[in-house]
């Protein structure tokens, strides 16, 4: 506890923290998921919404170098390959492991991936490598019901992407040109940011992208 209290103190008072927000349609990938539960349970896979999630931001962040970028003194590094930050809660306590080179995996084996690295975080498995060296991490306290976040930046990292939880709710869409009222499930995202490294339209970009990229989330990919 003490460490992560000290790591927190650290973070807030190096990086000036700053946070915008998105709302994402998930409707599409709900069904895509139910669509291919028995396939994946077949291959002893269960696909979540944050290996989705994963799997956009590896997409969106080769897009986005800043957001993937890190301080070193008076320097900034652009990553050239995305490690992603996967934060596991340990109930009690919190612990990060990275996803080396996402970009480079299907959804299929991010999922696989942040499987194995949950549980082995959970039974205290991991090695000293495994929970470093993500400039991009993901946090998901929507999975307890929490509508949106905004979580503090790890020291050394550009960014933080908190998930809100997916319910169902009444939305305003134009069909036919016409305005109706459709319940779709929908996810509010907070991305928190190093202002040193990423402005605020570099942030409102990339979340843009990111909405893009999962609602319009291809179905040859699952």
């Amino acid at each position: 506890r003490k460490r992560t209290a000290d790591h927190m103190v650290l973070a807030k008072r190096v990086a000036p923290h700053v946070h915008s927000f998105i709302e994402i349609d998930f409707t599409r990938i709900a069904r895509i998921r139910q669509r291919n539960k028995a396939k994946w349970a077949e291959q002893g896979n269960k696909v979540s919404y944050t290996a989705f999630v994963a799997w956009a931001v590896a997409k969106a962040l080769q897009e986005f170098p800043k957001v993937n970028g890190t301080v070193s003194g008076d320097e900034l590094i652009l990553r050239g390959n995305v490690s992603l930050g996967i934060a596991v809660d340990l109930d009690p306590g919190l612990i990060v492991p990275v996803i080396r080179d996402a970009d480079e995996l299907t959804l299929v084996g991010i999922s696989k991936r942040i499987i194995d690295l949950a549980s082995r975080a959970r039974e205290r498995q991991l090695k000293p490598d495994e929970i470093q060296g993500a400039p991009f991490s993901i946090t998901n306290p929507g999975v307890f019901g929490t509508y949106v976040g905004m979580p503090i930046i790890p020291e050394g990292t550009a960014a933080i992407l908190g998930l809100g939880a997916i319910e169902k709710r009444p939305v305003v869409m134009e069909v036919d040109g016409a305005d109706t009222i459709a319940i779709r499930s929908m996810s509010m995202f907070s991305l928190g940011y190093d202002h040193r490294i990423v402005d605020g339209a570099d942030a409102a970009r990339f979340l843009a992208r990111l909405k893009e990229l999962l609602e319009t989330f291809p179905e040859e990919a699952a």
